[in-house]
């Protein structure tokens, strides 16, 4: 590796040859900076030999004259296996933080370790490791925060003691992405990784996922019991096979949760029954990031509230407690939003009583073989289908022969607008209310 490094810094003559193969010299605008700063290694901070063929590291001494102050080193995709040279790197290295050993082949086993004290983040992608491996590693890495183990078929967690996982004190993030994790008990075992705030596991093949509720009354070293996940902040469920929402409202019982992904799933996929958007912000009460996309004040008062309109109108029970385990958070927030249930009055009759119940939407046309026309807003019974909606547009706007979308305009900070596919869905069951826009546009 010492040859690879020596060779960053040499200075080789750069041309291109001309229409009449004549060697025409050319200078890359900062190249002497870049030379300059490879002269002096002593000064670098950062270093990358990936895919070089590295298969040891060489003297620890010469490496630590070279390079004393490296603080990250890109090793991927090369030769390296023996945990004792990575100890050996990373001693000569006190200034090294950052370690990526992605695609190289580790054996599972080493004998005897240091204290790496200087390690903060370990990235060991594709590299073969065996959660007993881990186990093993989190004695030498003792102040890891960021630990990524993509691609290592990491699908059962093992611990030596006990239910659950100990050690790892320091450890804020945990990479668990692409492992082909099926049960959610699995990671019931990091319970109590004590200062864990990030937990990535999307492109698993994960179904349910449910707050550890049933655990025991004292914590796993028989200390004074802490919640499970208790400073988790950061959940990522993106690519999974979750399909059930009480794996979503289970999310509301992590006590510190506030960025979730859970896209590309099932539950989350409006196209394959799962839920809009809206839906999710309004059963996730305490998640201010969704699927990457931030959670406004705004975004979230009109998903309530459209929520609370959806399941009025398509409430499959009056029963409160079924209600309540259909929906867990509807009477929290028809509460907090002051919604009453609709009582019709002996006072009005016929079209009065008619009009009252009529919500007001604004129709805007876009399609471009539609022409310009201007937005109109019409009153419209909360029963109103997507498929009659569709027919009272080309009456509107005068439209023939032209096979309409409709989408639901969303509220400033959503992503992009929803498409209305069920034809046969009414407004109320879309909780569609007085105030919404919907765009009219053409199939493409």
């Amino acid at each position: 590796m010492l040859r690879i490094l020596s060779l960053l810094a040499s200075r080789h003559e750069m041309y291109v040859f001309s229409t009449s193969q004549k060697r025409v010299s050319v200078e890359l605008v900062g190249t002497n900076k870049v030379r300059d700063k490879l002269k002096n290694f002593d000064e670098l901070s950062c270093a990358s030999v990936s895919f070089m063929g590295v298969s040891s590291t060489g003297s620890p001494e010469e490496l630590q004259g070279l390079v004393p102050n490296l603080r990250q080193l890109d090793l991927t995709g090369n030769l390296i296996s023996q945990w004792q040279d990575i100890f050996s790197l990373c001693q000569a290295l006190p200034s090294l933080e950052v370690l990526d050993l992605t695609n190289n082949t580790m054996e599972n086993d080493f004998v005897e370790s240091p204290l790496l004290k200087n390690i903060r983040v370990l990235v060991l992608n594709n590299c073969g490791v065996t959660w007993e491996l881990i186990e093993k590693l989190k004695v030498p890495f003792a102040c890891l925060t960021d630990l990524h183990l993509i691609w290592n078929k990491l699908n059962i967690i093992t611990s030596p003691v006990g239910k659950f996982v100990q050690g790892f004190d320091t450890l804020r993030l945990l990479n668990l992405e692409d492992n082909h994790i099926v049960s959610w008990d699995e990671m019931v075992k990091l319970s109590y990784l004590r200062s864990l705030e990030q937990l990535h596991l999307n492109k698993n093949k994960i179904k349910h996922v449910r707050y550890p509720s049933n655990l025991p009354s004292s914590g796993p070293l028989g200390d004074v019991a802490v919640p499970a996940f208790e400073k988790l902040q950061v959940l990522l469920l993106g690519s999974n096979e979750i399909e059930d929402f009480p794996s979503v409202d289970s999310l509301n019982l992590f006590p510190s949760l506030m960025d979730v992904r859970i896209s590309d799933n099932p539950i989350a996929d409006p196209a394959k029954g799962g839920a809009p958007r809206f839906v999710l912000v309004a059963r996730l009460g305490n998640v201010k990031i969704l699927n990457g996309s931030e959670v406004s004040a705004r975004e979230r008062r009109e998903a309530e509230i459209r929520y609370i309109r959806l399941v009025m109108g398509k409430a499959e029970s009056n029963d409160p407690e079924v209600l309540k385990q259909l929906h867990p958070r509807f009477a929290e927030l028809k509460a907090f939003h002051g919604i009453e249930d609709e009582k019709p009055t002996s006072r009005m009759s016929g079209p009065q009583k008619m009009a009252s119940g009529l919500i007001s939407i604004t129709l805007k046309c876009v399609g471009p073989s539609m022409g310009e026309k201007q937005p109109l807003t019409k009153k419209l019974p909360p029963a109103t289908t997507v498929g009659k909606l569709k027919s009272l547009c080309e009456s509107f706007f005068k439209l023939k022969d032209i096979k309409l979308r409709l989408f639901l305009e969303e509220e400033q900070g959503c992503p992009l607008p929803q498409l209305l596919e069920e034809e046969t869905a009414s407004l109320v069951e879309l909780g569609i209310g007085t105030g919404a826009t919907i765009i009219v546009d053409e199939e493409s």
